[in-house]
């Protein structure tokens, strides 16, 4: 069937989209040269805009070719769920009362762990929250690994080299991280109802071998770095504010359970998260600032990409459809640096007579490759928007990230492929 005039105009902003992520350095420096026009060109160098940007040019064009109706029947048919979603999670994740019961948990790992400087604090981020994504869910767990991170390590003069191996691996960690069940990562979510993937599944045919990737990839930039990290003595928490009460803790991580476990209904979540900020500002003193703008551009980011990403079907699918169940593993892997891994994992699961085989390697592959660009795994933006103010200018290089997320890539690879 040959794509009809909107389907390649959206293709091809898609494209554009992809290049934008890969050139937001360009834009910043706009930004920053006097420019009359530098408030446009400073939007523009934010990377989670960049998708909502051109689902808006989309959104203009298909009004004008195809008319109102059609166009307002499209935008109707998305599925906003998961941009609302991880913006609720994200917000209740970074909050005092989660962030010190959070802290208390891993300080308690750490002190089982007798290594020196940091590298105790290092592997318990990077190994356990990840992990802990597969019951709390990816984008919480991003969130809360990235502030550890931020706090912990970025804001203490480390080596950029060091900032873009602990990004690229925190991605990767998290992509896999959430594997031990079917409900936490994005691409496994998408399938797990409708091929029968249960708990017991999952941890047979993924967590273990994901659980070791994790391990793997923490120890093995563990020791690439290993000399700065034992010399960056670890510090008592900075912020120590004073304890908040037992009481608010709980309601706090009844507030994420909740939205957590309403993941799909968004009027129950977001009806629980407007509760949740209310009970924010009746207790202001415990808190510290939400992370709401933070929070609506990850959101506002996810949402552009599920309204490009619902017209790339018509080339998607019929690419990804034509590999063997061998080839569909390294397809969808590199298919995932440049569109996000749970719209493949979505247009598998509408295909019927899928070999088991096939599954396993789509869904494999998928998760493998969610960190080598932002775009590719939902929770990748928020890790983004709260560790970027640490890097050269604002701004992560798209290709360094890549380079960074390719080796503990092929770790993840070669547990799912070879175990």
């Amino acid at each position: 069937m040959n794509p009809s005039t909107i389907q390649m105009i959206a293709a091809a902003l898609f494209a554009v989209a992809i290049l934008h992520t890969f050139s937001t350095k360009y834009f910043d420096r706009l930004a920053h040269s006097g420019s009359r026009h530098a408030g446009i060109w400073h939007l523009l160098a934010e990377v989670e805009v960049v998708f909502g940007f051109w689902a808006m040019v989309l959104m203009v064009s298909f009004f004008a070719i195809e008319g109102s109706a059609p166009a307002k029947e499209y935008i109707n048919s998305r599925n906003f769920t998961e941009p609302l979603f991880v913006f609720a999670v994200m917000v209740i994740a970074a909050t005092r009362p989660i962030l010190q019961v959070s802290a208390k948990l891993v300080d308690l790992l750490v002190k089982l762990l007798p290594l020196p400087g940091s590298l105790a604090y290092f592997l318990v981020i990077m190994i356990v929250v990840p992990l802990l994504g597969s019951f709390i869910t990816e984008p919480a767990a991003m969130t809360l690994a990235a502030l550890m991170l931020s706090e912990r390590f970025f804001s203490r003069g480390i080596s950029a080299r060091l900032k873009y191996a602990m990004l690229g691996v925190l991605f990767v960690n998290i992509s896999i991280g959430g594997t031990l069940t079917p409900f936490a990562a994005p691409p496994v979510l998408m399938v797990a109802g409708a091929w029968g993937w249960d708990i017991h599944f999952m941890l047979t045919q993924f967590g273990w071998k994901a659980a070791l990737a994790v391990l793997t990839n923490a120890l093995l930039l563990a020791a690439l770095f290993w000399k700065e990290l034992a010399e960056l003595q670890q510090e008592e928490d900075s912020g120590a504010a004073a304890p908040v009460p037992l009481a608010l803790i709980a309601t706090h991580l009844m507030f994420l359970a909740g939205v957590v476990v309403f993941a799909h209904y968004p009027p129950i979540f977001m009806g629980l998260f407007l509760f949740f900020l209310g009970i924010t500002h009746a207790y202001a003193r415990h808190q510290d600032r939400l992370i709401l703008r933070e929070g609506l551009l990850v959101a506002f980011f996810l949402a552009g990409l599920v309204v490009l990403g619902g017209l790339q079907q018509w080339w998607l699918q019929p690419v990804l459809m034509s590999m063997s169940s061998d080839a569909v593993f390294f397809g969808a892997t590199a298919l995932t640096a440049f569109t996000d891994n749970a719209a493949l994992t979505y247009l598998g699961s509408l295909v019927q007579g899928l070999s088991p085989e096939f599954q396993y390697a789509l869904v494999a592959g998928a998760v493998t490759g969610g960190g080598l660009t932002v775009i590719a795994n939902a929770p990748n933006p928020a890790g983004l928007t709260i560790l970027r103010g640490h890097f050269d200018g604002g701004t992560v290089n798209a290709g360094y990230l890549a380079l960074a997320a390719l080796a503990p890539t092929c770790v993840a690879a070669l547990a799912f492929r070879l175990l």
